[in-house]
C-alpha cells in the first residue's frame, strides 16, 4: 500500500511540518512520525502510513465494544490500526496500540465486502484508536452506507473540532472513553487532556451519532463517587439519555502494581451516576441487575443480559409495560 496523503495539516518551515489533527498538534521534521507512529513527514508533505493498514480482525457481539443500546444481540465485524494519540498507563490493548506490529492492509472495498460476506451489521473500527484512520474512514463509512451497513467507532475522542465536526456525520453509533473528569489524570496517566474529548462528545451527540461513553474506574485515581458524579452530571448535560459505563480495571501496562476495582467501588460509582443519567452500566465484573437496561419511568427490564446473551422484552424502541421510549437504534 502507498503511503496516503494526509489531511489536517500545515507547512511549519524548515521542512517541518504541523499535524492538525488530534491536539498533540505534533511538530514532525521530515522523514520523522508524529506521536501516533502512523502520520510520516515526507518531502515537506504529511503522509498517514496507516491508511488501511489493519492490525486484527474479529468479529464481535456489539455489546464488547460497549454498545448497548445499539442493535443489541448483532455481531459486527471489528478491526482496529496499529497506533494510538494517548500514551495511556493503564491501556488494555498496549501490545497493538504503543508498539508496531504487523498490519494486513484491506482496501475499503475489500473491508465493505467483507463486512457483507460475514452478515455482520455494519464495521466497528475499535481495538486501538481508530481516528488515526481519518483519512481511511471518510473513504470506507460512505461505502458501508451504500449497502445498507453501519459504522461505528471505539474511540478516545481525542480530536481537533474541525476533524471531528468532518468525520461524526459519518458514524452511525460510537463509544467515547472518557478516562476520567479530571484533566490532571489526563495529563499524567494519559499524556493528554479532558476537553477535546468532551468536546467530540459534543459534536457526535450534535450530528445524530448514536453516543455511548465507558469509564475504566481505576482505584485510587478515578474512583470516588464525586468525580463520578462531576462527569454523569455533565453527560446529563448533553443528553440525560446517553448511557455510561462503569468499567472494571484490571492491573496492565504500566500500571502492573495496582489492585482490580473492589466491587464495593463500582457499587456507588453506579449509585452516583444513577442520580443523573437514565442508563449507567457495570461491566468486566458480574453484579446483578448492573447490566440489565430498565425504563427510566417505571423501572421496568427492557433488555436482559447475561455476558453478550442479550433478551430484548417487545421491539426494544419502548418499554412495555408504561411505553416510554428507550434510547437507542433498535432492531
Amino acid at each position: 500500500m502507498a503511503h496516503h496523503e494526509a489531511k489536517h495539516w500545515e507547512s511549519a518551515g524548515e521542512g517541518k511540518v504541523r499535524c492538525g489533527l488530534c491536539p498533540n498538534r505534533c511538530l514532525i521534521a521530515e522523514g520523522r512520525e508524529g506521536r501516533c507512529m502512523v502520520r510520516r513527514n515526507e518531502g515537506g508533505r504529511l503522509v498517514s502510513l496507516s491508511y488501511g493498514n489493519t492490525v486484527t480482525v474479529a468479529i464481535d457481539p456489539i455489546e464488547k465494544k460497549p454498545l448497548y443500546h445499539f442493535l443489541p444481540g448483532s455481531a459486527i465485524l471489528s478491526i482496529g490500526p496499529n497506533g494510538c494519540t494517548l500514551t495511556c498507563d493503564h491501556c488494555q490493548n498496549w501490545q497493538i496500540s504503543q508498539e508496531r506490529v504487523p498490519v494486513r492492509y484491506l482496501s475499503p472495498t475489500e473491508l465493505v465486502a467483507l463486512a457483507g460476506r460475514q452478515g455482520s451489521v455494519g464495521v466497528a473500527f475499535t481495538y486501538t484508536e481508530p481516528l488515526i484512520w481519518f483519512e481511511y474512514l471518510l473513504d470506507v463509512c460512505p461505502l458501508l452506507h451504500e449497502t445498507g451497513l453501519k459504522a461505528v467507532l471505539v474511540t478516545n475522542g481525542y480530536l481537533e473540532e474541525e476533524p471531528a465536526r468532518e468525520i461524526a456525520p459519518l458514524i452511525d453509533a460510537c463509544n467515547v472513553d472518557l478516562k476520567s473528569f479530571d484533566d490532571r489524570f489526563y495529563r499524567e496517566y494519559c499524556g493528554g487532556s479532558i476537553e477535546p474529548v468532551k468536546r467530540f462528545i459534543e459534536i457526535a451527540a450534535e450530528a445524530g451519532t448514536h453516543v455511548e461513553v465507558t469509564c475504566l474506574v481505576i482505584p485510587g485515581l478515578n474512583d470516588t463517587p464525586e468525580e463520578i458524579s462531576r462527569m454523569a452530571r455533565w453527560l446529563a448535560g448533553v443528553g440525560r439519555d446517553i448511557p455510561l459505563h462503569l468499567s472494571r480495571f484490571f492491573p496492565q501496562h504500566r500500571m502492573t502494581d495496582r489492585t482490580p476495582t473492589p466491587q464495593a467501588t463500582l457499587e456507588k460509582a453506579y449509585e452516583a451516576a444513577r442520580e443523573f443519567l437514565d442508563y449507567v452500566y457495570i461491566g468486566n465484573i458480574f453484579i446483578e441487575g448492573t447490566e440489565d437496561t430498565r425504563c427510566p419511568a417505571c423501572g421496568e427490564t427492557v433488555v436482559e443480559r447475561s455476558g453478550y446473551s442479550v433478551r430484548v422484552r417487545g421491539t426494544g424502541g419502548t418499554c412495555p409495560s408504561c411505553g416510554t421510549s428507550i434510547k437507542g437504534v433498535w432492531k
